[in-house]
């Protein structure tokens, strides 16, 4: 059994959102009466009938199952159909807490029965002629994070060798800026741009310091001293606050224009990542114990704490249409949540190892997500379903959609002995150019 399988029968409990169905399960929009047995057989159940003489005595007792099994089944659907219909009057809005079993009322496309949609044939065409993967050096050591610039202009990449580098997109090539963002000491181990200013980006590093940049300048215009070695960095929707995590599992919310503290948290839970939810009111963070905790902001009282997966709660990403946010774990699997309702509507199972890192494109309709498996996994949103296997010769750590375009930047892991580590290291890659680019 693989990582994979073992991982995915753990969380049966916890999330029903695979490929496979019980048959019982209603089709959205139909009633009980719609699979009501008629008391008399029908016309199609006589001329079945009738036809079973033309055949041996072995074939007329398989089609004499096959209907008995269509009456045992279709007398399930309809008990099931009325009881799920009595629980959705009785129960309208989600639990406090709660397991991330899709709801039915929510699930609009039985994976059983999903049909292409439009949008996904529209990638999959798009795919087929860019599917191109091409690297730039930039940096002399592993990438650990990757991301773009609001307008989608820029790339900026932060890696183990304490440096941040800048690109510039050029049409289907990134151009490396001649400028060193240099200054940490340490690591930098995240970075993120400002949500609407494209010249400001902010790195975390295991320093204890986080450095604000400002790219029209290549300068550092801010250091902010923080307690301990930095992790995780993000910077709110409305870009007033700087929020920052580290390894003791201490939140520090700084103000980005006083660049002083406002608040600082201290969690007795192992914080993993952290993210404003798109209206700005509340903060998320992904814990050890499998749970994403939900704050209320700026008051951080805890509003709401979800039993989101049977082991540690890695990663944390919403989409930017408001819809939608995706969570990792260190069981393989990728779920999807609704935002307003807080309950998983969807689970992601293509993965053999620990979801280290996701990624919405930029309507919103693709969800990439990587971990030591040697591919990403790009997956229509809507549906789950794949379209399109993004091959890597060793484990992938961060992975960001371009904001206005189909293309994705990651970064791999250089300590896979499988390939030539002094080649990959420090490099920053893009996917989705034109083959003939």
């Amino acid at each position: 059994m693989t990582r994979g399988s073992a991982s995915a029968m753990v969380s049966s409990s916890f999330c029903a959102a695979s490929a496979s169905e019980p048959l019982s399960r209603p089709l959205p929009g139909a009633s009980a009466a719609s699979f009501r047995v008629p008391a008399q057989t029908s016309p199609e159940e006589l001329r079945a009938t009738q036809e079973l003489s033309r055949f041996p005595s072995g074939a007329e007792l398989i089609l004499r199952g096959i209907i008995e099994l269509f009456r045992e089944t279709a007398a399930h659907v309809t008990a099931t159909a009325s009881a799920t219909s009595s629980t959705l009057r009785t129960r309208r809005f989600p639990q406090a807490s709660r397991s991330p079993v899709p709801p039915r009322a929510l699930r609009t496309t039985p994976p059983a029965v999903a049909m292409a949609s439009q949008y996904m044939l529209e990638m999959l065409s798009h795919f087929r002629g860019n599917s191109k993967s091409r690297e730039f050096p930039a940096h002399s050591a592993k990438v650990h994070s990757v991301a773009w610039s609001c307008d989608g202009r820029r790339l900026a990449s932060g890696s183990f060798d304490k440096t941040a580098s800048v690109f510039v997109l050029d049409k289907d090539r990134l151009v490396k800026e001649n400028a060193n963002y240099r200054g940490h000491g340490d690591s930098v181990d995240q970075l993120c741009w400002h949500p609407t200013s494209p010249d400001l980006f902010v790195t975390a590093s295991g320093d204890k310091t986080i450095r604000i940049w400002d790219v029209r300048t290549t300068k550092c215009i801010a250091t902010v001293n923080t307690k301990g070695e930095n992790i995780n960095i993000c910077w709110s929707p409305d870009g007033q606050t700087i929020a920052v995590g580290n390894k003791d599992d201490v939140v520090t919310f700084i103000d980005a224009k006083t660049h002083r503290s406002k608040a600082e948290e201290q969690f007795k839970f192992e914080v993993n990542e952290i993210s404003w939810n798109n209206d700005n009111n509340l903060f998320f963070l992904t814990n050890g114990n499998g749970c994403i905790n939900i704050l209320s902001y700026p008051e951080l009282k805890p509003v709401q704490s979800i039993n989101a997966h049977p082991s540690n709660c890695i990663c944390i990403k919403f989409d930017p249409t408001g819809k939608y946010f995706a969570t990792g774990s260190a069981d393989a699997l990728v779920s999807l949540w609704d935002v307003d309702e807080l309950v998983c509507v969807r689970c992601f199972s293509r993965l053999d190892w620990p979801v280290r890192t996701l990624s919405f494109s930029h309507d919103g309709k693709m969800l990439a997500s990587a971990s030591e498996d040697h591919f990403i996994d790009i997956a229509e949103v809507e549906t789950g379903e794949k379209l399109y296997e993004v091959q890597c010769e060793s484990p992938t750590f961060t992975v960001a959609w371009h904001p206005k375009r189909p293309l994705l930047a990651f970064a791999c892991d250089d300590k896979d002995g499988k390939y030539d580590s002094s080649r990959e290291a420090g490099t920053v890659k893009l996917f989705g150019l034109p083959n003939d680019s």
